[in-house]
């Protein structure tokens, strides 16, 4: 039995994904009747769909695509072996868009808000990518931007790609080790950075940390200055101005490369030891991203797309990859939430936003403050609602469609930076349930493993992919053997991709994520996943973050569940509070759900994109020192570990 429906997919016959449906019943004779007979023929004929794919997209590419998957084995999937082609070529199309349409907007709360044509991004491009040659930079070099959601990071990146540069970007934001950690790793040649950046109503100087994080990276040949916060702040010595690296164009070429050549490296979270540098492929990255935004998203030229991130996240990476589909791409750089949270949705209706991408956390504390998105700001042009970065829960779906248009879609989604993309999301043609993700993506051949490695329906398992998906990592920067790529997805289930997520996929194609699966709750020999947790307890009117840890016995005994709380101003963890979120978590979920002990604190650990981090405190509390449980510097607010240090088992 489904969930309700909150919204069905309108019958036009004139979205991506069936224009796409109805070639390839004319070129390869498969006829599909919905989205689940299109997903079926996706993973079981895994080389026929990304083939097909391939060819739809026309990319211009050198070589014969006729052998997709020359190996299917994980890890090393082989794709495309005979394809060379450039992920800024394909991007640069800008599909559907003539020389001076407005393909991007980027709207900071540093400097006025700058658009960029076609034309002009191309040209932007074109020097910043004569600006790389001159530096000395070939294929292969490392290419990095200690930069915010701007125009100049994505024009960066580009220039890096049609060269055959590898590409790395971290948001200034970061602290100065992490940013160290994460590029030591891969030894940058140039460095694009800004002074500082302003967050809502306050400026954030970087000259320290940039001087700090340059002088850590002797491979640095060329530091690229980029005057943000303060216009006339004086680059460091050798610097070169951003002015002044691009300052005379050159033709706009491309290196085509071969299909699995790394385009860029993403870092994981690096919550603790050395975050894993993820390397990912021109090709993987230009078809995975292409079809999650054309035919999950259904975007192109008539769409404004925005999702909000910063550049150390992946969604920033997914983001930009919009003007591939020929989607204007509204870039944001600043505090969400100043000077209220009815900030961005007011932002979304200046620039016309038809398409909103957000994370869970953000549309929960909208919805526990009150606010209606769609009364304090005109969201007329809102055709879709993204959200991702945490699971959404019920009460989440249900608010969105008490406050905007029936007709607007809610598209939750869930992948991850391992992947630059998502594996379970929306579809235009694909109903949305209350609660619940609506579909597995096209090629991604997801499913729920028990813990012996069958497959599980309507109850929780772990997430697995068990074919490869061509924007898997090419692999670990410096891991040459493959030891650490393969340890970190492939050890429990041999072949098989474990993501880390507790899946509780339906019958009938819908799933809903349920939190870390290293992170899970064991009580009783029953695994409760920690999301179910925060939905119940902060729909509670006096808490305003929460984080669950189940502490085991050694010896088989049942361990102990603690709850630890941040309140509201004013509000007190008293013994009144307390009964109430016992109640609350018994009668909505279950006598096991009920903590054995609830603890205020300041705050919960949060990674800079927003990510809840509960190993961390579990770490603490079983004596792990704060230092070493997790990189304070890939965090939002460190200085809350602190806290749980109290709560030390003895």
């Amino acid at each position: 039995m489904s969930a309700d429906v909150l919204w069905n997919p309108p019958t036009t016959g004139t979205t991506a994904i069936e224009r796409f449906a109805a070639w390839i019943a004319r070129t390869r004779g498969v006829e599909v009747a919905d989205y689940d007979a299109l997903w079926q023929w996706s993973v079981d004929d895994l080389a026929g769909f990304w083939g097909a794919w391939f060819e739809y997209l026309e990319l211009p590419h050198d070589g014969d695509p006729s052998v997709v998957l020359a190996d299917a084995s994980m890890p090393g999937a082989r794709w495309f072996p005979d394809v060379r082609l450039n992920h800024a070529e394909a991007m640069l199309r800008m599909s559907g868009r003539a020389d001076g349409d407005v393909v991007v907007v980027a709207r900071s709360q540093s400097r006025a808000e700058v658009t960029l044509t076609a034309a002009e991004l191309r040209d932007q491009v074109a020097r910043a990518r004569l600006g790389l040659l001159e530096a000395g930079v070939g294929a292969g070099d490392r290419v990095a931007a200690y930069s915010p959601n701007i125009p100049e990071t994505l024009v960066l990146m580009l220039a890096a790609a049609s060269i055959g540069a590898i590409f790395s970007s971290c948001a200034p934001e970061f602290g100065t080790q992490s940013v160290i950690d994460r590029w030591q790793q891969i030894e940058p040649v140039v460095l694009l950075a800004v002074d500082g950046y302003r967050y809502g109503d306050k400026g954030i100087d970087r000259r320290e940390q940039v001087e700090t994080i340059a002088a850590a990276l002797p491979s640095l040949r060329t530091l690229v200055w980029l005057p943000y916060l303060d216009q006339d702040a004086p680059a460091p010595a050798a610097a070169v101005t951003w002015q002044q690296f691009t300052a005379r164009t050159g033709p706009l070429e491309f290196t085509r490369v071969a299909f699995d050549a790394p385009l860029y490296v993403l870092f994981s979270s690096g919550t603790t030891g050395l975050p894993k540098p993820i390397v990912h492929g021109h090709g993987g990255i230009t078809v995975e991203h292409l079809k999650a935004l054309s035919l999950q998203s259904d975007l192109g030229s008539q769409d404004r797309f925005f999702w909000f991130s910063t550049t150390g996240w992946m969604m920033w990476n997914y983001l930009v990859s919009g003007i591939g589909v020929g989607a204007t791409v509204v870039m944001f750089d600043g505090n969400p939430a100043h000077p209220d949270l009815g900030a961005l949705w007011e932002m979304a209706a200046e620039v016309g936003v038809t398409y909103f991408g957000t994370s869970a956390p953000f549309l929960l504390q909208c919805r526990k403050e009150g606010l209606h998105p769609a009364r304090v700001a005109d969201l007329s042009a809102l055709r879709a609602l993204g959200s991702t970065g945490a699971p959404l829960p019920e009460a989440g779906f249900r608010w969105v469609y008490d406050e905007f248009d029936p007709r607007v879609q809610l598209a939750s989604v869930s992948g991850g930076t391992d992947t630059c993309a998502a594996f379970v999301g929306a579809a235009p043609t694909v109903p949305v349930y209350a609660g619940e993700i609506s579909c597995r993506c096209l090629g991604c051949d997801v499913d729920s493993f028990d813990p012996s490695g069958r497959p599980v329906r309507d109850q929780l398992g772990e997430l697995v992919i068990k074919q490869p998906m061509p924007s898997m990592p090419v692999g670990f920067w410096g891991d040459d053997d493959g030891s650490r790529y393969r340890a970190a997805y492939f050890e429990d289930f041999p072949g098989v991709w474990r993501h880390g997520d507790w899946i509780n996929l339906t019958s009938y194609g819908s799933c809903t994520i349920t939190g870390r699966s290293d992170a899970t709750l064991n009580r009783g020999g029953v695994r409760l996943g920690t999301s179910e947790f925060y939905s119940v307890v902060e729909s509670l009117p006096e808490v305003a973050d929460s984080i669950v840890v189940h502490l085991e016995d050694d010896e088989g005994g049942a361990g102990r569940l603690l709850l630890f709380v941040a309140l509201v101003e004013g509000a007190v963890l008293d013994d009144d509070l307390a009964k109430r979120i016992a109640v609350e978590l018994r009668t909505k979920l279950s006598p096991r759900h009920v903590p054995d002990e609830v603890h205020q604190v300041r705050g919960m650990p949060r990674t800079l994109s927003g990510k809840k981090l509960e190993v961390p405190v579990k770490k603490i509390l079983r004596g792990t020192p704060v230092d070493q449980a997790a990189a304070k510097g890939a965090l939002q607010n460190p200085e809350v570990l602190d806290d749980f240090e109290a709560f030390r088992t003895r």
